[in-house]
């Protein structure tokens, strides 16, 4: 992705859609829906010993590979659930918002560090440092992915 900031921007209007439309009442999750949500969670633990990001210090396969395996896991999540992974680029998320646009969002920077994954073992070629911060401060803390779960009021 040439321009990941334009992509993380986009990526977080759609992830926040809909925990929107969930924080408002209009979309509420079904059993289904928090199962997913609590298997996702569980299945990405960033293992970080609860340092902040970015984690300069970390080796680079280290770095990458906490935020591109969350595309596997929401790619099994989706499928799952039966959840249509839409590409978030450019667009606007549909409205109401609900499990497919969480996940789409989530899914749009996890797959652009799968590449990042690609680049890293076939090249040797890293992100710039500044697109791999902003992913790890995306994925990884207080307020970010790594919580999502506190971002629902319907429990």
């Amino acid at each position: 992705m040439e321009n990941f900031p334009a992509l993380a921007d986009d990526a977080w209007e759609w992830w926040g859609a809909a925990i929107d439309e969930s924080q408002e009442g209009r979309w509420v999750r079904d059993d289904v829906e928090r199962a997913v949500v609590a298997d996702v969670t569980a299945a990405t633990n960033a293992l970080h010993g609860g340092r902040l990001p970015p984690f300069t210090e970390d080796d680079w396969y280290v770095r990458i590979g906490r935020i591109s395996n969350w595309a596997g896991v929401i790619r099994l999540a989706a499928r799952a659930g039966g959840w249509e992974l839409q590409p978030v680029a450019g667009r606007t998320p549909p409205r109401p918002a609900g499990m497919s646009e969480l996940l789409s969002g989530i899914y749009a920077m996890a797959e652009q560090a799968e590449t990042w994954m690609r680049q890293l073992i076939e090249e040797g070629r890293t992100p710039p440092e500044k697109d791999m911060a902003r992913a790890e401060c995306s994925f990884c803390g207080p307020g970010t992915m790594e919580d999502l779960e506190s971002f629902f009021y319907d429990r």
